[in-house]
């Protein structure tokens, strides 16, 4: 417990003189931990060592506590939310202070205001979607604009997302870019990044991404490399093909230069985890040949996604408006339903590996298929009367494919070995829709630290914390975050390693962490002893060009 009463260390969320001390200083970099006082000044980490109280300082009593850097959630998709929602507190109670939007090569901008209707349709699966914005921003340098502007609780930044730079070369069609097309994608990759951006994302699995071959992402990822940006993937298969989508990757990187970052790494399927000490050895290999490698996880054996990723990809083509063209058509249905049951070359069928009572409904856009929530695709036919495939046809219809999903994959064994590595940091991928969300949303950090750390004893405390910290601040490029240091931003996170713990389940996903007993933000507090301040101190973070 802090001195005094929770309210006595918010002030209205401005930015105090504070002491943080006698706690145990953890400070990102994996080095062993020590006690010590931190000292706060001005938004920045003055100093580090043993310091009385003077006029005008508070004391946060940290005593048998962890005091750490804030946790920076690689893997995000806040997009929308950090604006409808800014107060973002499923991110702040479980100590992340930093987030790394754009993810999965779809996400908000840019986006020219003609494909503003189709777009919103596109993207609301995995960033929602609202009328409280008039979505007029255009480009990455007008969004970061619109976020700043909505005070975010956390510090936002920014990866340029293919899809979205695809799509205002050359619309949406589902083929190969020509080469004029990539050169088009290519200056408006280098006009987006200027603006600020990290790097850039795609989802080889989402649409019009998926369309792109390796060498439209060689050209795209050579100029992020220029720029020093990073290469954040969602790769083509993580599933029956992930050699060859892995491989994909690594020739991608070499010929390119650039970092590669694979997002939520995992291998899908039962007749596929043999495979996983192979693609590691890949990764070592590229590694071993200068090659930079990272990449992020959550701590589950279930995933989630967009429903409709359960479509073939012709299915998509052309946008939301054609899938919903093509749902319509009974006959095509039933190709449809033959592809998914026979497979089609190179694409992650996610019924294949995952089966139809393995994937659940997390949310909707409408109130009319709020039943659908939490079942599985046997219990929503058996609900509907229909065999599964046409009542999930029809839900994705009805909801205008705005339609989230859970998907169990994989194994505890697995989640370890990927936990261990050290290309590993750990992230949310947390969708923030409504209904019933992925427990990751609200859990994720504190289920690394409880479980993995303390009740098993998989990593060190040091070793963990840098995996949230230091370690995802060296792979964003973040030059002042991610360690206590003297001069660093003040994101602060106290723990109670006695008490840290996800609460979240599957059933009922919306339950905040324990343990996480205080945040602070750009010198700010967000979170003193379950109380937020909303304070919203956070910032919008653009890399400097």
């Amino acid at each position: 417990m802090g001195v005094g009463s929770p309210g006595e260390f918010i002030h209205g969320g401005k930015q105090v003189k504070t002491i943080i001390k006698n706690g145990k200083v953890i400070d990102g970099t994996g080095n062993p931990g020590f006690i010590a006082d931190v000292l706060v000044d001005e938004g920045r980490i003055v100093d580090i060592g043993t310091f009385g109280a003077g006029s005008g300082e508070q004391v946060y009593d940290a005593t048998g506590k962890i005091v750490c850097p804030g946790f920076i959630d690689t893997h995000t998709h806040s997009d929308l939310a950090a604006i409808v929602d800014p107060a973002q507190s499923a991110k702040i109670r479980q100590g992340i202070t930093t987030e790394l939007l754009g993810q999965d090569g779809v996400a908000l901008a840019p986006l020219p205001e003609a494909y503003i209707p189709a777009w919103r349709k596109n993207i609301a699966g995995l960033d929602g979607d609202t009328d409280k914005i008039d979505w007029k921003y255009r480009d990455t340098a007008g969004y970061l604009e619109l976020l700043a502007s909505h005070r975010p609780a956390t510090n936002l930044a920014y990866l340029v997302p293919h899809g979205n730079v695809r799509m205002e070369a050359m619309g949406l069609d589902g083929r190969k870019a020509t080469e004029e097309e990539v050169a088009r994608m290519c200056a408006i990759l280098e006009r987006e990044l200027k603006a600020g951006a990290y790097g850039l994302s795609t989802g080889l699995i989402y649409m019009p991404c998926a369309f792109g071959d390796t060498y439209e992402m060689v050209e795209l990822c050579k100029v992020t490399a220029r720029h020093e940006g990073i290469f954040v993937v969602h790769q083509r298969s993580e599933a029956d093909d992930i050699i060859t989508s892995t491989q994909e990757l690594i020739d991608i990187a070499r010929q390119s230069g650039v970092w590669l970052h694979i997002s939520h790494m995992k291998v899908c399927g039962k007749k596929n985890w043999g495979l996983i000490d192979k693609m590691l050895g890949m990764l070592e290999d590229a590694q071993k040949s200068g090659i930079r490698v990272s990449f992020d996880q959550y701590p589950y054996v279930a995933g989630s996604t967009m429903l409709g990723v359960i479509l073939p990809p012709w299915v998509h083509a052309g946008g939301t408006d054609k899938l919903l063209e093509r749902l319509a058509d009974p006959e095509l249905r039933k190709k449809m339903i033959k592809d998914i049951e026979t497979g089609i070359p190179g694409w992650d069928n996610f019924i294949d590996f995952a089966g139809l009572d393995q994937i659940f409904v997390t949310s909707v856009k409408t109130d009319k298929n709020l039943d659908a929530v939490g079942k599985n695709l046997v219990q929503l036919g058996e609900m509907r009367g229909k065999d599964p495939y046409n009542a999930t046809f029809d839900l994705l219809y009805e909801e205008e494919n705005a339609v989230g999903m859970v998907d169990f994959y994989g194994t505890e064994e697995h989640i370890i070995k990927f936990l261990c590595r050290p290309e590993q940091n750990v992230c949310t991928d947390g969708l923030m829709g409504k209904g019933k969300p992925h427990p990751r949303v609200f859990g994720a950090f504190p289920r690394v630290l409880g479980k993995y750390v303390r009740e098993e004893k998989r990593l060190s405390w040091e070793e963990a914390i840098r995996k949230m910290t230091g370690k995802p601040a060296s792979v964003m490029g973040l030059p002042d975050r991610g360690l206590l240091k003297a001069g660093y931003a003040a994101d602060i996170v106290v723990i109670d390693p006695e008490a840290v713990v996800d609460k979240g389940t599957f059933v009922d996903p919306n339950q905040y962490p324990e343990g996480i007993d205080a945040v602070m933000v750009n010198g700010a507090f967000a979170l003193v002893n379950g109380i937020e301040s909303h304070a919203r101190s956070g910032v919008v973070l653009r890399k400097p060009y």
